[in-house]
């Protein structure tokens, strides 16, 4: 399972890299605590709910499954 995590907070950076947020940013454009968001890109990431990836999805206008997609 930490596997998976790794790649979504790697997936996650690279997406919020792309955008040209911070991770304070997309936690203002997703309602989701930055200390949260570092806590999912970091080295010991965290599993986001499925309301989580909603949110970070929609910050992103993508669809959950397309944040997954790695």
């Amino acid at each position: 399972m930490a596997d998976i995590n790794k790649r979504f907070g790697k997936r996650l950076k690279q997406l919020r890299e792309k955008h040209d947020l911070t991770q304070e940013g997309l936690a203002e454009l997703s309602g989701v605590d930055y200390k949260y968001i570092q806590r999912l890109e970091g080295s010991k990431p965290s599993s986001p709910s499925l309301t989580i990836l909603e949110k970070i999805a929609k910050a992103f206008k993508l669809s959950p499954s397309k944040l997954i997609n790695f």
